[in-house]
């Protein structure tokens, strides 16, 4: 079975080129669109389906790069662990009680501009760690990266508690 990459005939690697994957994406749904077979048989129908069902899952598993690292360390190998392995470096784990004291800090005030500055703060630690997954795993070292993603994951988690935080504010 193609993975994801050979799919839509892109180069394993973390560094992709959106614009090709966006169209290779459309190029494969044109081809499996069930709509495209509406007078077929039963079989091809499902089929289609399959296939496009397939389709979209390997489309938003690259366009995200969360997903994409840990679907790459996957690839190559390397288990990320996710439920068994909570290992964190000490400096990642004080930076994590440091953003979690500042979002108690902004929901005990309910102060919007300390909200921003946080979520500002997470989101350029966010393209760190994406650059330095890049770095990693376009660099052949994937161990390395499964650190790294495991990171990224919990500031997936924490950006969305943010998001979910502006919504309190706005009512």
């Amino acid at each position: 079975m193609q993975n994801h990459y050979q799919l839509f005939h892109l180069s394993q690697r973390f560094g992709i080129d959106m614009a090709a994957l966006d169209q290779a994406y459309r190029d494969v749904q044109g081809q499996v669109h069930p709509d495209k077979f509406v007078n077929g048989s039963d079989a091809e129908k499902r089929v289609a389906m399959q296939w496009a069902t397939r389709a979209n899952e390997a489309y938003q598993t690259l366009r995200h790069p969360l997903k994409r690292a840990a679907y790459l360390c996957e690839l190559n190998g390397v288990d990320l662990q996710v439920e068994s392995s909570t290992a964190m470096p000490m400096a990642f784990l004080m930076q994590q009680m440091e953003w979690r004291e500042a979002l108690e800090d902004v929901r005990a005030a309910r102060d919007l501009a300390a909200l921003e500055r946080l979520d500002d703060e997470l989101r350029q630690a966010w393209n760190g760690q994406v650059d330095r997954i890049a770095a990693l795993l376009d660099g052949g070292d994937f161990e390395a990266a499964a650190q790294v993603v495991r990171e990224l994951m919990f500031l997936d988690k924490f950006r969305a508690e943010i998001a979910d935080y502006y919504e309190v504010l706005d009512q």
